[in-house]
């Protein structure tokens, strides 16, 4: 099961406290102070953990703690510093301040890491308050307290290609046969009811990530069916595939109203490469001289290209993986190119 979103109370741990003490030795009247520092509170970190796919784990736990700082004590000694809380969640994962919708931060690869709440500084011992004119100081600090915050987590899968469709557009079908995933599959509608991987391999070294989301229908970007749920899960497609079957009603009008909800629901969604497939090829009608009819034409001047296909038949799947690959290299050539040049404005003084 995909639990793609999660919100956790997280507290960094506190500062130790400084401490107050003074120098008592044989031979030693007088001894000056020698109280040490508290030691610093433990952070809570994020890590990304490719071995992760959900965030199911804090559905049932809701409050993370990390370890306070140590206590400072006589002989200058500094209180050991606390051990941060490493939380691990899933590639593809935002984080957000649950209660002003900040973003923090995005951990989008492996390894990636994000502090999201800090630990608080250890206080000052006597003996850091010492000075010429004021020899026998009996002042110091109460260690700080740790951060505590609400944290949002929302999954976003990394997909290179997005499948887009209404109910019964054939995604899953698709998806079943360019891939070894096993997206279940029905004659019924909103059968997907999770998003679903599969990864399509063209050839040793050629793959693509493909992801099914369930379908989209009019008024999806405003939370009717099951869209405004997943729709995120293609944010971060580099492509997107609209699926149009071949026996729509009206697949201009099908097709517009998938573009229109996407528009509405987010601008960079419009904005990425798109193919127009037409799906379920074996339902077409075969012809007075035996050859099947072709769909009916669809208007879509800014696509990549329109493609006829059918999982079942298995007709026209190399032919659109072919397509696809193309323009996600052309992205992710791109997207390396765009990286390098940051890189390079960042490194200069």
């Amino acid at each position: 099961m995909l639990i793609d979103h999660a919100i956790i109370n997280v507290y960094a741990g506190d500062g130790g406290a400084g401490c107050l003490s003074f120098r008592r030795e044989k031979y030693v009247p007088r001894g000056g102070p020698d109280g040490g520092d508290g030691g610093r509170g433990g952070d809570v970190v994020l890590i990304a953990d490719a071995q992760l796919s959900t965030l199911l784990d804090y559905q049932y736990r809701q409050h993370y703690r990390a370890q306070r700082g140590l206590h400072g004590s006589g002989k200058n000694k500094t209180g050991a510093s606390g051990e941060d809380l490493v939380l691990k969640v899933p590639p593809g994962t935002t984080v957000k301040d649950a209660d002003s919708g900040e973003v923090v931060g995005e951990l989008l690869e492996p390894g990636d890491r994000c502090v999201v709440a800090r630990g608080g500084r250890g206080g000052r011992g006597n003996a850091a308050f010492a000075s010429a004119t004021h020899q026998a100081p009996r002042e110091h600090e109460p260690g700080r307290p740790g951060q505590e915050r609400r944290v949002e987590f929302e999954l976003k899968l990394i997909a290179d290609v997005g499948l887009v469709g209404q109910p019964n557009a054939g995604k899953s079908t698709l998806l079943a046969a360019l891939s070894a995933a096993h997206p279940k599959i029905a004659d019924y509608p909103f059968t997907t009811l999770e998003p679903h991987l599969g990864v399509v391999k063209l050839s040793a070294e050629r793959s693509l990530v493909m992801a099914d989301i369930p379908g989209i229908i009019e008024g999806a970007h405003e939370g009717k069916g099951l869209g405004l749920r997943f729709l995120r899960h293609i944010e971060r497609t580099r492509t997107l595939a609209y699926l149009v079957p071949v026996d729509a009603d009206d697949p201009q009008t099908e097709y517009e109203l998938l573009k229109r909800e996407l528009a509405e629901y987010s601008d960079e969604l419009i904005g990425k490469p798109y193919f127009v497939v037409f799906s379920k090829a074996d339902l077409l009608e075969i012809g007075e001289d035996g050859g099947r009819i072709d769909p009916p034409a669809i208007e879509a001047p800014d696509s990549e290209g329109t493609y006829i296909v059918s999982g079942v038949a298995r007709t026209g799947l190399k032919e659109l993986a072919e397509a696809l690959w193309k323009t996600v290299q052309r992205t992710r050539e791109a997207e390396n190119g765009m990286n390098a040049s940051s890189e390079k404005n960042a490194a200069r003084p």
